[in-house]
């Protein structure tokens, strides 16, 4: 959740895409099945890793109060689809509880 505790619908995320395209590939990453090691933490971001078509998964994190998003993906556009797709699974289902950031994380929003 944002430090105001509310997530973010679907709508309010997807206004965030830079065009149709980004949209309908967030879209296609907004459920579980391409995620690991999601979280989020109480002063409002959330991570995870998202299992793309290399070895790596891509490290997504996104700052809610900006926001700011952050991927290892090779995209140029901002957001890119695994910062919409992490988002969408947020504003869906949460990510759990409050959690410490993991070290790639942590380090990008301390930035």
């Amino acid at each position: 959740m944002t430090e105001q505790g509310v997530r973010w619908t679907a709508e309010q995320v997807l206004a965030l895409a830079p065009d149709d395209a980004s949209r309908k590939a967030g879209g296609r990453l907004g459920g579980a099945a391409p995620w690991s090691r999601t979280g989020g933490s109480a002063s409002g971001a959330v991570w995870g890793l998202c299992k793309g078509s290399g070895a790596t998964p891509y490290r997504t994190v996104v700052d809610l109060t900006g926001p700011a998003y952050k991927c290892s993906c090779p995209s140029r556009k901002f957001p890119c689809k695994h910062a919409l797709g992490l988002l969408l699974l947020w504003s869906a289902q949460g990510l759990g509880d409050p959690a410490e950031a993991p070290d790639w994380a942590a380090e990008w929003l301390a930035g």
